[in-house]
């Protein structure tokens, strides 16, 4: 597989579909760290245009719990707590009892038990929403790895632009 300059891995051209999707959400996944490398918590904490409280600390913390929700709880069907309780807000009002390493380090937990958890799994496979995910999404109570993994890739892909504009206004680097 190759790589570009930054060493993130370039998503095969061709490949079966699981590879195909997991070969995309990393590079998703490793754009959003490639975001937030060097930065200190003051750094972190760091918001683009008022009145807009996003930073790149909640950012992790909210990525945390996507990863977790859908992966964990939804596809895999476990009983885990939200990873931030005390960010009701679905993680995006950082928690000042972490650290921004702690709180990176917390992604990179939930990350990897996902890639074990999707690991040699079927797309088709599918996890069963709860009543609120159900209703915002039109009802239905199941939902394929497919379409899970796709709406991780939009999800990444949609706030990585935020991450983009955050770490432009943290310290000038821009691009990918």
């Amino acid at each position: 597989m190759s790589t570009l300059p930054d060493g993130r891995r370039i998503p095969p051209l061709t490949a079966d579909e699981p590879t195909m999707l997991a070969g995309w959400l990393d590079m998703h996944r490793a754009t959003l760290a490639l975001k937030c490398s060097g930065l200190d918590d003051e750094q972190a904490l760091r918001t683009s245009v008022e009145p807009s409280s996003l930073s790149l600390f909640g950012l992790v913390q909210h990525l945390a719990e996507v990863e977790r929700n859908w992966i964990q709880r939804i596809f895999d069907q476990r009983d885990v707590p939200p990873v931030f309780e005390k960010s009701p807000d679905g993680g995006f009002t950082p928690d000042r009892d972490r650290t921004f390493a702690e709180v990176f380090a917390v992604w990179e937990g939930e990350v990897a038990v996902n890639r074990k958890i999707c690991e040699g799994r079927a797309p088709d496979e599918t996890g069963r929403l709860g009543s609120g995910e159900a209703a915002v999404v039109g009802g239905e109570a199941e939902v394929s790895l497919r379409w899970i993994l796709m709406h991780l890739i939009e999800e990444y892909a949609r706030h990585n632009g935020h991450a983009d504009l955050l770490r432009e206004r943290i310290d000038g680097v821009t691009g990918t």
